[in-house]
């Protein structure tokens, strides 16, 4: 049961982060403030759903077929998330 629920998250979890292609559609998204808030949020969340998929699979040993897709999708979701943030923080201090 607790490898479904674990399975069920991760999966839930690769199709968040294409929501924000729903709502940059609205021009109050495109505005500076709110777009960055509503970036920084996507990239956490992105980069917690690669984390809680990696301990699923190592640490709960959830390691059937779609947690291995799950695991790969999630990790290359939060190497992107953390890039991104890295690139604002970067920016920032300059």
């Amino acid at each position: 049961m607790k490898d479904k629920i674990l399975t069920t998250i991760s999966t839930i979890m690769l199709f968040i982060p294409w929501t924000i292609l729903q709502l940059r559609t609205f021009d109050w998204a495109l505005k500076s403030p709110v777009a960055e808030i509503m970036i920084s949020a996507y990239a956490a969340f992105m980069i917690f759903s690669g984390i809680f998929t990696i301990i699923s699979y190592v640490r709960e040993k959830v390691q059937n077929n779609l947690m291995k897709i799950c695991l790969v999708v999630n990790s290359l979701y939060a190497a992107g998330g953390i890039a991104v943030l890295g690139m604002m923080i970067f920016q920032k201090m300059m």
